[in-house]
């Protein structure tokens, strides 16, 4: 479905070196800020103290946050457990202090605002599963990465693979160098939003090198060139981009502004990667191509002629 059509071939690859240039300048940055300040692992990956409460009548959320805030125990996490009365506490690990200290340290606190709230369990997450978390999701990029480059090789060619690897790794790293830069907490649910990422990015990457694929084939942009063909394509798709985006990208900011502390993390990497998942497979991949040296001999096979048997 189109809303609109654009009757001018916007001229995107006369701005490829432009726009590759700043690509590799913020991954750049990104590279930087992850190296220096490196990311603000969750209690997940870094270990610390679990606690689930109940009270016996529906409590908020927002006052349990406060109160536990008021301990400055650091980016302590707070969340409902299925019910308005179930809630989860995860701490970080405080030096001096035990698990048992921290618990019993929450639950004083708590009980003073609210008697009826009562302990159901506590559970310690040392460091050693926090390196375990790590290195299965590094684990997981690397097999989605490689999963992308196998499909996208047989569907293509090699060179829409290299172009899509490296314009998905362009979006991961800046998420992640976002996340760096201002020490935002990196927990699993943001773990999934990157793998999210991956798999939404290489999706609008595919429909662009689809349609550059039919312009090949087409036998009136035969005497096209190849950025005048890709061109064409980026354009053509222009109308599916913005409502398919559009409509998700509203979606994951209404995640964002009203789904809490909970969803605050995973909105914003997908908040992130959608906006650079747009530019990388418009901006980043297709220049790629042209830099790979993608021409029409690529994507059509030549026609063998059969030798006819003599008799």
């Amino acid at each position: 479905m189109e809303f609109f059509r654009i009757k001018r071939d916007i001229p995107f690859m006369s701005y490829g070196r432009l726009t590759t240039a700043i690509s590799l300048i913020t991954f750049v940055v990104a590279v930087l800020f992850l190296a220096i300040k490196g990311l603000n692992f969750g209690v997940e990956f870094t270990g610390g103290t679990v606690m689930e409460l109940r009270y016996a009548q529906p409590v908020e959320l927002n006052q349990v946050r406060t109160q536990v805030d008021a301990l400055k125990y650091g980016e302590a996490q707070v969340q409902a457990l299925g019910t308005t009365r179930d809630v989860m506490v995860r701490l970080p690990n405080i030096k001096g202090k035990t698990s048992a200290q921290l618990s019993n340290e929450v639950l004083t606190t708590l009980k003073t605002a609210r008697p009826d709230v009562e302990m159901r369990k506590v559970e310690f997450i040392g460091p050693s599963v926090g390196d375990e978390l790590v290195s299965h999701g590094l684990t997981a990029i690397a097999l989605v990465c490689v999963g992308i480059v196998i499909y996208l090789a047989i569907r293509f060619e090699w060179r829409f693979a290299v172009s899509a690897i490296i314009a998905n790794m362009h979006d991961v790293v800046i998420i992640l160098g976002f996340f760096a830069c201002f020490q935002w907490e990196f927990s699993l649910t943001v773990l999934a939003a990157v793998l999210a990422v991956l798999g939404y990015s290489v999706n609008e990457s595919v429909v662009v090198f689809d349609r550059i694929r039919e312009n090949f084939r087409k036998t009136q942009m035969r005497g096209r060139s190849v950025p005048q063909i890709i061109d064409n394509a980026i354009t053509a798709t222009m109308s599916r981009t913005i409502i398919t985006h559009g409509s998700t990208e509203a979606m994951v900011l209404s995640m964002l502004i009203f789904g809490g502390p909970a969803l605050h993390g995973f909105a914003t990497a997908l908040t992130i990667g959608i906006l650079f998942g747009i530019y990388s497979s418009v901006l980043v991949a297709s220049p790629l191509l042209l830099m790979l040296g993608v021409t029409r001999e690529n994507m059509i096979k030549p026609v063998v002629v059969k030798e006819e048997a003599v008799v």
